[in-house]
């Protein structure tokens, strides 16, 4: 299934081919919804009900503004919306299961009744992943698919729901300490085979799965740059990939701006993304980035 070199990243410029030469056809099904790759990139807006996320914590706090901000994102061009009660920056608290529920299942529920787009919940809870989908979410985020306990798989399988698989090295509030890999892109393809299998194995199809490499969860600097220069060698792992960069902190090391200043460094992440045939960004600047990647498209077609 792995393409030659995965892992091998000191020639990944002989990988950064244009997204029709590098993506082969593979599906994406969450629910009733089902997609196809390649084909234009989806655009996943962020929608944090938590009052301490490390871009816009507090502003959705309250489930009316947080539904307003939903409406919005999907007027500016969201194909999905990614709804999280739990912060997962750098060093960040648990939250309590009941705590996440009360945040994000009125939120799901209201937005599922006055929008067509799919609808996701990011949570590592299968407690909140259950009623939340119950309520009208679609596909899971799972930013702790380093799991063992297989619970929150099986619940995936059951509901036929769409899966975020990500990487992480560590949890939110160890993750950060220390990084370390031998050889950060081969490690993390290694644990994309590993949970491919696993899932499976729990009842999920491989069409439910798309694979995140994790930026700025359990990496350096050097690492997030190695992954994002890589990305066209996941591709050999048969699934689409989703990427999250919005805002993140490497964007500020490289630059110096601050969270509120790193719309053009993420714009610059989600072009290159598009050229290496990634299928969906998860970002807070819906409008902006759907622009961006439109272009990119274009003249990726012309």
């Amino acid at each position: 299934m792995m393409a030659s070199g995965i892992g091998t990243h000191g020639n990944v410029g002989q990988h950064s081919e244009s997204i029709g030469r590098q993506a082969a056809a593979t599906g994406w099904r969450a629910g009733g919804h089902q997609w196809r790759f390649p084909g234009p990139t989806l655009v996943m807006g962020i929608l944090n009900v938590t009052p301490d996320s490390f871009a816009d914590g507090g502003l959705y706090a309250d489930p009316e503004r947080a539904v307003a901000r939903g409406l919005e994102l999907v007027a500016q061009g969201a194909d999905l919306v990614d709804v999280g009660g739990e912060s997962t920056r750098p060093g960040a608290a648990p939250v309590d299961w009941r705590e996440e529920l009360r945040r994000v299942v009125p939120v799901i529920r209201s937005l599922a009744r006055q929008v067509r787009v799919p609808l996701s919940v990011d949570t590592m809870k299968p407690e909140v992943a259950t009623e939340a989908l119950a309520a009208g979410a679609v596909i899971v985020n799972d930013v702790a698919a380093n799991r063992s306990d297989p619970s929150m798989w099986r619940l995936v399988a059951d509901a036929r729901a769409g899966y975020v698989c990500m990487h992480m090295q560590g949890t939110p509030r160890t993750m950060q300490e220390r990084p370390v890999y031998r050889d950060v892109v081969a490690e993390v393809a290694e644990f994309f085979r590993d949970r491919l299998q696993r899932l499976q194995e729990c009842g999920v199809c491989p069409d439910q799965v798309v694979l995140d490499v994790g930026i700025g969860f359990g990496k350096t600097l050097t690492h997030n740059l190695q992954l994002l220069r890589a990305l066209a060698h996941f591709q050999g792992l048969g699934r689409p990939l989703l990427l999250g960069v919005s805002r993140k902190s490497f964007i500020g090391a490289l630059t110096g701006a601050s969270v509120e200043a790193r719309l053009p460094g993420s714009l610059a992440c989600a072009v290159w993304a598009v050229t290496q045939g990634v299928a969906v960004l998860r970002v807070h600047d819906v409008a902006e980035t759907v622009q961006a990647i439109r272009v990119t498209e274009a003249l990726l077609r012309a």
